[in-house]
């Protein structure tokens, strides 16, 4: 077996079980990762230099196909409502599989870190089939100094091998695709996807099982920080915009998916960006526009033409077409990827009935509500079968990441708004003036301009009514904002029309809620929607 590139001589794939294996490539940088994948056939090269590559059948997570080893460790700490279970020989006989699978193939080895805090992080070892896939992990996550390289010792270890398939007979899995998660080995098992996505999030999962048990708090979100410090913490589902608006001139970008939150702070569990390509504009945004032109970054399912130009209109393959870039390639990023305590949350959401109003002013207990709730809204067009806007609840904002039960994660949040003294915010960037297909998708001037009122405390002195159906505090006016739009009902052509879509949403908002409301207090379940706000 040769073995190639730097690495801890006592620490090589032999120590996990890999044998016969052709050639070892450990820690390739993007040069070398570009001439593998090329070579190999695996991607193509854009016209302005950056990597880009097709996923296949995947082009998104397959969350169905995801598993958690239940042990004696795990049995009582996962929240298995939400996470399918594997045994613990199941994922072996997986393994043993997968080990055998691997022989007389050449693979890549990224060592890196998960966690920009030195007392959290969790130092990782990513091995792949694809030279892309291993410029991907290499771009999303941590890259350690060079001459730690040589002492690297990994709590976790991800096997990424796309051509097996696994046997649901055999494995005890759903199909040929397989992402097997073992906490108490440390281990995971990805298979039969392409999809890159699957390691990133395999990293954030892990994560989320081991912060808690230390008061940190894993986070579905980017951040961001301004001059004076204060830093702000963007929770939000896919497409609701947490990548874009944490992308600002003026203000310092920490990360755009994934941080914790404990008593140092806040901290970036990444070392890149996993941007949506889909539509993507100079204009709109820029920053991450200019990092498709960049030698480094890999683009997934971007259709290119025969200049290999990309064409980001071009949704053919999926609308999840995606960028991934090293945080440095954002020219305000942070070096450190750390940031103080948090002044202010914002809870994104792309209410598609045109309900919510732009930005809405939440107490603790209500951002408890929001948060567990987790609300965004598909729309017609991007799902097989989405006809009409259809609510979206996932709890946390991530509720495929979240092995813990939900009121883990709430309970930890609330505890830590409290004694930070964080104000919380919920904005809208939905739909105004209707239901998707009538009205119109929120301006994102109009969006960013109360961002930065809200960021920079002067939101705080406006004047607010209580929205009788949420029963959030809503201002009444803001500085470069049309006052009307403001006021969601006052936007819609007939009154009562918004008043059947509210109550509406209303509903769905209590119907989703009931399976949590055992696991808060009084304080949480008051700061429902509802009748009685409807009423007063």
């Amino acid at each position: 077996m040769e073995q190639l590139g730097s690495r801890n001589p006592s620490n090589g794939l032999e120590t996990i079980g890999f044998s016969d294996l052709s050639v070892v490539r450990y820690n390739f940088e993007a040069a070398e990762l570009y001439e593998e994948a090329l070579r190999r056939g695996e991607a193509q090269l854009t016209a302005q230099g950056a990597l880009c590559a097709r996923t296949g059948q995947h082009t998104g997570r397959s969350p169905k196909d995801k598993y958690i080893v239940r042990d004696a460790a795990t049995a009582g700490e996962i929240w298995w409502d939400n996470n399918s279970a594997m045994s613990p020989e199941n994922f072996e006989r997986l393994h043993q599989d997968m080990l055998a699978h691997a022989k007389g193939m050449s693979l890549y080895v990224q060592d890196l870190i998960g966690g920009a805090d030195r007392e959290n992080e969790l130092p990782t070892r990513v091995v792949t089939e694809f030279a892309w896939h291993s410029l991907f992990i290499r771009n999303l996550l941590i890259r350690p100094e060079r001459h730690a390289l040589a002492t690297f010792a990994p709590k976790l270890t991800i096997i990424d091998l796309p051509s097996f398939k696994a046997n649901p007979a055999r494995h005890g899995c759903r199909s040929e695709t397989v992402i097997a998660c073992d906490f108490t080995r440390g281990l995971v098992l990805i298979g039969g996807t392409s999809y890159a996505g699957e390691m990133k999030k395999s990293v954030f999962t892990v994560l989320n099982y081991l912060l808690p048990k230390k008061s940190v708090m894993p986070m579905h979100c980017s951040a961001n920080v301004g001059p004076n410090g204060d830093t702000a913490v963007f929770f939000g589902l896919s497409g609701t915009g947490k990548t874009t608006l944490s992308a600002d001139q003026s203000r310092t970008l920490i990360g755009d998916d994934e941080h914790g939150w404990g008593d140092q702070g806040v901290f970036n569990f990444e070392g890149g960006c996993y941007a949506k390509a889909i539509r993507l504009s100079e204009a709109a945004e820029p920053e991450i526009f200019s990092t498709t032109r960049r030698f480094g970054s890999v683009m997934e399912n971007v259709v290119l033409d025969d200049r290999r130009m990309p064409d980001f209109d071009d949704g053919s393959l999926t609308e999840n077409t995606r960028i991934a870039y090293p945080l440095h390639f954002i020219p305000n990023a942070s070096r450190t990827g750390t940031a103080p305590q948090p002044r202010t949350i914002i809870m994104l959401t792309a209410d598609a009935f045109g309900v919510m109003p732009p930005i809405a002013k939440l107490t603790p207990e209500q951002a408890m509500y929001h948060f567990l709730s987790g609300y965004t809204a598909k729309v017609a067009g991007t799902e097989k079968g989405v006809t009409e806007p259809e609510a979206t609840f996932s709890t946390c904002f991530g509720a495929p990441f979240m092995p813990r039960h939900p009121s883990e994660y709430g309970n930890l949040l609330k505890e830590l708004i409290a004694k930070n003294g964080v104000t919380c915010w919920l904005v809208n960037t939905g739909w105004t003036g209707g239901a998707y297909g009538t009205g119109s998708r929120m301006p994102i001037k109009v969006t960013r301009a109360l961002l930065a009122a809200a960021l920079d405390g002067s939101l705080n002195r406006a004047a607010f009514r209580s929205d009788a159906n949420f029963g959030f505090a809503v201002p009444v006016s803001a500085p470069g904002v049309d006052d009307r739009i403001l006021d969601p009902r006052s936007t819609w052509a007939e009154g009562e029309a918004y008043d059947v879509q509210a109550r509406r949403l209303v509903d769905m908002f209590i119907a989703n809620f009931a399976k949590f409301e055992s696991h808060v207090d009084g304080s949480v379940r008051d700061a429902a929607p509802g009748p009685r706000l409807a009423a007063e």
